[in-house]
């Protein structure tokens, strides 16, 4: 059994040194720290939309000679001057200064959408037999710009989760799959699908060789998502491709977070993310919500869409948390890869304050997400026109429709006396496991408490370690987000150094008053992250 386990250790994290990490060593992989925070901690960011892959309702400029009908990257390569006008966008659209006003406001990852064919630069073939085929002159220079970003990004402490918006035969409908044909035949043909592995494969190795053998290192690249937006003609197609893309990725990088959509069917892909072997994890599901496009969002007031976030006995509220419950069980976790203040004027008419209106309906999404998601990425960070504050983070944080930060900031310096740290964790942990000890006395069995303090002494010290890590030095203190991926990590652990047991729960047992489920540990670290930042309270905010 214990040889089990180590083989299901072997796919997910490897060493980790710091004060307040234990020495854990696996076969396959060597995360260094910076590696660890930058992937585990809560996500909260904005796509960079229209970057690399454009979009004309975000950039008008970059399609001033494109082809008809004007609405794709295609169309803009069969056009005039389409090298010039890809590389100056590339080179201008986005600054240093743009991640510096991120790190600011609380940002500390970024969902960067590419195409397939912006890897060209890497791998010339990954464009043989597509719709780019023979415009290699015209995207190679795409990937040392990719580069660049992410080496911007890492000076501000904002890591990039690498989001494959197109494919070779397209996933959806939508221009920004790369063309502006509405035919969908990625699905259709094992030529494509086994193409996008490959392409995947390139970008996987490409970054992998950022982090290992680039100059600086970049470690801050926190995951890959292996498909935007896919449209399979039944789930089991798209299934079936996941399943081949994880086994071939996690034969390059076995700890690599990989993001998968859940084509707006969130609970179908939770139970298939469950259904994975280990060697597949860590998995995230990713989920977009938007308020704006049906006929029910349209006939619906800014007001009730708010309320059907906020109201925990909701729909939307009630999917977010079955949902979060099976990932975390699973040892994965879910964020929301798309989301924005935008509503439809329809849900506006007869509005007395559409401002206040709006600044509700962002923070109902907002406590939403930070509940039940490990991160969230607003859609998108700027328009080329501004004025635009539903679509546009940086208009929605300027006009005050958004918080003007996020996340947790120092007030003044977080102490790191470990003595003053230990009496802490003690007063708490003895606190907690009495409330754990007498809760369970009213059904008479044989239990090891013990474990549960082994627990919860675990979850103390991670949460402290992401709360006072050092290697961030400036932004918000990171706070662990994933928890779903790391507490299986953890749980295996407790297995390889204390056996199995039918008590094993105990060790992950929740302290959430309201749920007292021994089944569930999805709820595994908030107990001492609660009590953490209670502590810590009058240095951060």
């Amino acid at each position: 059994m214990k040889a089990a386990v180590k083989a299901l250790l072997s796919n997910v994290w490897s060493r980790a040194k710091s004060p307040f990490h234990t020495d854990f060593s696996y076969e396959s992989d060597d995360c260094d720290e910076r590696t660890l925070l930058y992937r585990h901690r809560k996500q909260r960011g904005v796509n960079i939309g229209s970057w690399f892959v454009l979009e004309r309702w975000v950039t008008e400029q970059p399609f001033r000679y494109a082809a008809a009908p004007c609405q794709s990257d295609l169309d803009v390569a069969k056009g005039a001057h389409a090298k010039e006008i890809f590389e100056n966008h590339w080179d201008s659209w986005i600054s240093a200064n743009d991640f510096e006003w991120l790190s600011a406001t609380g940002i500390n990852t970024v969902r960067l959408p590419i195409g397939y064919y912006h890897l060209c630069g890497v791998d010339p073939s990954v464009l043989r037999g597509t719709d780019f085929d023979g415009f290699e002159h015209i995207f190679g220079g795409a990937w040392s710009r990719i580069v660049r970003a992410i080496e911007t990004a890492d000076r501000y402490h904002i890591g990039v989760l690498f989001d494959l918006h197109t494919s070779p035969g397209k996933q959806n409908q939508d221009s920004h799959s790369g063309t502006s044909s509405p035919v969908i035949s990625f699905f259709q043909t094992q030529s494509n699908l086994q193409l996008m592995i490959r392409i995947l494969r390139v970008l996987v190795s490409s970054l992998r060789s950022l982090r290992f053998d680039h100059r600086p290192a970049l470690s801050n690249v926190v995951g890959v998502e292996l498909l935007n937006e896919p449209k399979p003609p039944y789930p089991a197609a798209l299934q079936a491709w996941y399943k081949n893309a994880i086994t071939e990725i996690r034969c390059l990088d076995p700890s690599l977070p990989l993001f998968i959509s859940d084509c707006w069917m969130p609970d179908t892909y939770a139970d298939f993310v469950k259904s994975l072997p280990p060697s597949a994890a860590p998995i995230c599901l990713d989920h977009h919500l938007y308020r704006c496009f049906t006929t029910e969002d349209i006939s619906t007031a800014a007001a009730q869409h708010t309320a059907s976030l906020s109201n925990p006995n909701a729909p939307t509220p009630q999917t977010f948390a079955r949902v979060s419950g099976i990932l975390e069980d699973a040892g994965g976790n879910l964020i929301v890869g798309e989301w924005s203040g935008a509503l439809n004027p329809s849900s506006l008419l007869g509005v007395v304050d559409e401002r206040r209106e709006r600044i509700q309906f962002i923070q109902a999404q907002l406590d939403l997400f930070e509940r039940y998601c490990s991160g969230w990425f607003f859609w998108t960070y700027k328009k080329q026109y501004p004025g635009d504050s539903g679509w546009s983070f940086r208009d929605a944080v300027d006009t005050g429709i958004f918080p003007c930060r996020v996340g947790l900031f120092p007030v003044k310096p977080i102490p790191h006396d470990h003595t003053e740290w230990a009496g802490r964790k003690a007063v708490a942990r003895g606190r907690a496991a009495a409330r754990h000890a007498s809760y369970w006395t009213r059904y008479p069995a044989h239990y090891e408490h013990w474990r549960f303090e082994n627990g919860y002494d675990q979850g103390w010290e991670d949460a402290y370690y992401f709360l006072t890590s050092g290697v961030f030095e400036h932004g918000s203190v990171s706070e662990l987000g994933l928890r779903g991926i790391w507490r299986k990590k953890r749980v295996c652990e407790h297995v390889l150094r204390e056996g199995r047991s039918d008590n094993l729960w105990e060790y992950g047992e929740s302290m959430d008053t309201d749920s007292h489920d021994a089944s569930s540990l999805s709820l595994f670290y908030m107990p001492p992250l609660h009590a953490i930042f209670w502590h810590y309270r009058k240095l951060i905010h």
